[in-house]
């Protein structure tokens, strides 16, 4: 993937991805989009919170996929987002963009609807982390997913803002630990599940 294809998806999720929350919220509940932005929640207490909890699982994070059970992906992401060469500006864009529209989606629209519990099960679903045909994939989505649990409760207690820190820091550390060279990482992760060939899959499959 080219970086403006990147920037590409970047800007969908962050500019499309709140649309069905911004639409079904005002048209069935009566909620407007300026409040669906939940400014009063934009204070130190949840920008401090989110931004630790986004900080110290990022490094968990990181830490748990140096553990032998992952070394075995065909794939890995940071190899893609090295040949990149990307910038801490790309890194923080694409943070924000996720981070932003994908909370709008989930926290504001879905999980008013089915509640923290299966929408957060759903977000890491989506992501691709709960594969059944491959184990360590869909235990890296059992690492995840307390995360993401902390995300969706947070959300309620502290609102919109705590989520959005939460998910951008989280995501800005892992960016930029995979953008390094390789000769300088110490320790690798993965946001986007690692692409497999159907021999690939087998493969690791039978071991």
């Amino acid at each position: 993937m080219k970086k403006r294809s990147l920037y590409k998806l970047g800007l969908v999720t962050l500019l499309v991805f709140p649309i069905p929350t911004f639409t079904v919220l005002w048209f069935v509940e009566g909620i407007y989009p300026l409040e669906i932005f939940d400014l009063k929640s934009f204070n130190l207490t949840s920008i401090a919170l989110g931004t630790a909890l986004g900080l110290c699982y990022a490094l968990l994070a990181l830490v748990l996929m140096e553990l032998p059970v992952f070394q075995k992906l065909p794939i890995r992401i940071e190899t893609i987002v090295q040949n990149m060469r990307l910038r801490f500006i790309d890194c923080l864009f694409l943070s924000i963009c996720a981070g932003v529209g994908e909370e709008l989606l989930f926290r504001s629209g879905i999980q008013f609807y089915i509640g923290p519990i299966v929408a957060s099960i759903g977000f890491v679903a989506i992501h691709g982390y709960l594969n059944p045909k491959n184990w360590r994939v869909s235990l890296y989505g059992l690492i995840i997913l307390p995360f993401i649990f902390a995300i969706a409760y947070g959300f309620i207690s502290y609102g919109l803002w705590f989520a959005i820190f939460a998910h951008v820091i989280y995501d800005l550390i892992l960016f930029l630990s995979m953008s390094k060279p390789i000769s300088e990482q110490s320790v690798n992760d993965s946001f986007v599940v690692p692409t497999y060939t159907e021999e690939e899959q087998s493969s690791d499959q039978s071991q």
